[in-house]
């Protein structure tokens, strides 16, 4: 069963982190190249804020060791 909250983990913090990028670079106006790598460093960037402050909130809570 961890294998399966890991996934949905996974596909939250990763889904989130691209809605997030892809507002960010049409925020600026950005298109092409530029605009997506700009895109993939913004949403690798905030997957991993969010993975590592929701694993630090389920450590905190005691729901995972």
């Amino acid at each position: 069963m961890g294998i399966f909250w890991s996934v949905i983990g996974i596909l939250l913090c990763g889904g989130l982190g691209g809605f997030t990028a892809w507002a960010f670079v049409t925020s600026l106006g950005w298109s092409g190249t530029p605009g997506a790598l700009v895109a993939a460093v913004v949403g690798m960037v905030v997957s991993v804020a969010l993975w590592t402050a929701l694993t630090a909130l389920l450590r905190s809570l005691g729901r995972i060791r």
